[in-house]
């Protein structure tokens, strides 16, 4: 009972763990992963349910190690994709963030590199844009009194701290565009930063997009947030 206990438990955080970093290197395919996170889930109750009746009818056979070793592991494979279905829940099922919902950045040189994407490259519309201003207010055009090859520059460099692949610079027009993957599937999000005078003053916008998912749990807003702060860092020196 102790091994099957074990063995049980293991299996539920390896069906949680492992199909992301398979995905990501194209191992496996996405439904393939989902399933293996569903499996993972019911593994995961049943090692509980398994240590359950170990205490109740083989307590000679149980031990405080293997006993928070099988708690551990069961309750991780099941807390990470509850956690994903509650993060989920909280955010709206949206994959298209900007800063301006009325004009936002359209992709350039990332336009090819979207063609097989399942989100297609145009923005996603009045909807998401609702959506977003009710969730995300925040959001906004920031303006600068910095150059406009200055905020280039301190966006190249930005982008270079925060990993993202740099796609493509037109420093005329104002245009950076980038590609940032998640870290554990590996998902590819495509995000463009124009440049604009008004004035005295330079407006920048964000625009972070996702190529696969109806809802992106809440990941685009976070890289944009991170973006601003990353910038706003680099203009303080």
């Amino acid at each position: 009972m102790k091994a099957l206990v074990s063995l049980v438990s293991l299996s539920a955080l390896l069906l949680v763990a492992l199909p992301g970093p398979l995905y990501k290197y194209g191992v496996v395919n996405l439904g393939t992963a989902f399933t293996g996170f569903k499996f993972g889930v019911f593994a995961g109750i049943a090692a509980l349910i398994l240590l359950v009746l170990q205490i109740i009818f083989k307590r000679k056979t149980v031990t405080l190690g293997s006993t928070i070793i099988a708690l551990l592991l069961s309750t991780i494979a099941i807390a990470i994709p509850l956690s994903m279905l509650n993060k989920g829940r909280s955010v709206p099922p949206i994959h298209d963030i900007s800063t301006d919902l009325v004009n936002p950045p359209e992709f350039v040189a990332i336009a090819p590199l979207r063609a097989d994407a399942p989100n297609p490259v145009e923005y996603a519309g009045v909807e998401a844009a609702t959506q977003q201003r009710a969730a995300y207010p925040e959001l906004q055009t920031l303006s600068y009194d910095r150059a406009q090859s200055e905020l280039v520059e301190a966006t190249k460099q930005a982008v270079d701290h925060l990993g993202w692949q740099l796609v493509n610079i037109d420093a005329d027009q104002g245009i950076i565009e980038a590609t940032d993957r998640t870290m554990w599937f590996g998902f590819k999000d495509d995000v463009i930063v124009r440049i604009t005078d008004n004035g005295s003053k330079r407006l920048v916008d964000i625009r972070s997009k996702s190529r696969i998912g109806g809802s992106d749990l809440g990941k685009n807003t976070e890289r944009i947030h991170e973006f601003i702060e990353e910038l706003d860092g680099i203009l303080a020196k």
